[in-house]
């Protein structure tokens, strides 16, 4: 691949573009989730996590929808060519359309998605935002692991030294910036503000979402994006892939066929990412009844118009951040995603700074560690750009 070919697949203007919709999302879900669960007191992490994930539903109709306007395709033509893509990634030969398969990948992406959203949902409540934002962004080191021994690939001493140092680095904002639990209450005219209440718990439950993302990420691309995923041009992302690309069965398919091949772009993900919300409605809707019964979380709807907006707010931030997450990941891949979402680590320290706790709880330790990470996992960046553009 040409320098300018890898700067149209890696800078293309709607693949930044989304990038960065994707990381301010992540900040305001952030922010809006211990918003919610602190400042205004409505603790329900497992009720809020299940409006949020059940609202991914909506975004392949929107997709569908923004696409009919804007590109003028028709939505039988957009879906006969989603149709055809699938077909061609699941299908082992040129039979009916393979509906189990994709129910089957369907429920696996809704497992792998939901226990580490889970954990996160529970630890923003628990351990300080930045400290958790530092904590979920290891991924990055695990995605790294995790695509060394699934695409069998070798280790490299440049890459080892930066997770490394990124480790150590997490572990300085960890263990030095966390606190014992304040329990001070600061009453307003309006609000009771919350303390985060066990920051170890917090940090343990975010490590073990972490892990669980990372290697989500890789699965993903490993099985769920389209082979055409990393071809994007972003001058002309609806641009067919090569005919040398494509298998006899597809090219008969089309001829005489008005469909729209290969899918526009992000149109697969949001598919799979809506198929995961729909299975969020009508599946964890039955934990509600079985936590309240137990006492584990006691169900309560929001009480004042504050909080359904502010949920609301989580909701809309989710979805942006989730299906650009899954658009880039078969644009990118694991590694360069969730290295560039450490990014999110400064934007939530200073946004917990303006929003948040305050000053005091961006500490010496948290800048030290969010320096180390940043520069490790640049050193990374750095060292897949350099091979990326044969450099030697």
């Amino acid at each position: 691949m040409s320098s300018r070919q890898e700067s149209a697949r890696l800078g293309g203007k709607f693949a930044v573009l989304l990038f960065i919709a994707t990381l301010l999302a992540f900040v305001t879900e952030s922010q809006f989730t211990q918003y919610v669960q602190t400042t205004l007191g409505y603790r329900q992490p497992f009720f809020i996590f299940y409006i949020v994930h059940s609202s991914f539903s909506l975004i392949f109709p929107l997709h569908l929808l923004f696409l009919r306007i804007t590109s003028g395709h028709k939505i039988s033509s957009l879906l006969k060519g989603l149709s055809l893509a699938i077909k061609d990634h699941l299908a082992s030969s040129d039979t009916a359309f393979p509906l189990s398969s994709l129910i089957r990948l369907s429920l696996l992406l809704f497992v792998g998605l939901t226990c580490p959203a889970l954990l996160w949902f529970a630890s923003v409540s628990l351990a300080s935002l930045s400290d958790v934002t530092a904590i979920w962004n290891t991924n990055a080191f695990f995605a790294y692991v995790f695509t060394v021994k699934l695409f069998h690939l070798s280790w490299d001493a440049r890459r080892l030294v930066a997770v490394t140092l990124a480790t150590l680095g997490v572990m300085i904002v960890v263990y030095g910036g966390s606190t014992q639990p304040d329990l001070s209450q600061t009453k307003t005219t309006t609000t009771v503000k919350l303390k985060p209440t066990a920051p170890l718990v917090g940090d343990i439950l975010t490590l073990f979402a972490s892990v669980g993302y990372g290697l989500y990420q890789v699965l993903y691309k490993k099985y769920a994006a389209l082979p055409s995923d990393p071809d994007l041009v972003a001058e002309a992302p609806y641009q067919p892939i090569s005919e040398d690309g494509e298998s006899e069965s597809l090219t008969e398919n089309r001829k005489g066929s008005n469909a729209v091949y290969p899918p526009p772009f992000g149109l697969h993900s949001n598919l799979l990412i809506s198929f995961v919300g729909v299975l969020t409605l009508f599946i964890l809707w039955i934990f509600l009844p079985v936590l309240h019964h137990f006492g584990t979380e006691r169900f309560r709807l929001p009480e004042n118009r504050t909080t359904v907006f502010a949920i609301c707010g989580i909701a809309v931030s989710g979805i942006v951040f989730n299906a650009g997450l899954m658009v880039l990941l078969g644009i990118w891949g694991p590694i360069i995603v969730s290295v560039g979402n450490l990014l999110t680590i400064v934007l939530v320290a200073l946004s917990d700074v303006f929003f948040g706790a305050g000053i005091e709880n961006f500490t010496t330790w948290s800048l030290m560690g969010c320096s180390i990470i940043t520069i490790a996992f640049g050193v990374l960046v750095y060292d897949m750009v350099k091979k990326g553009s044969g450099i030697s």
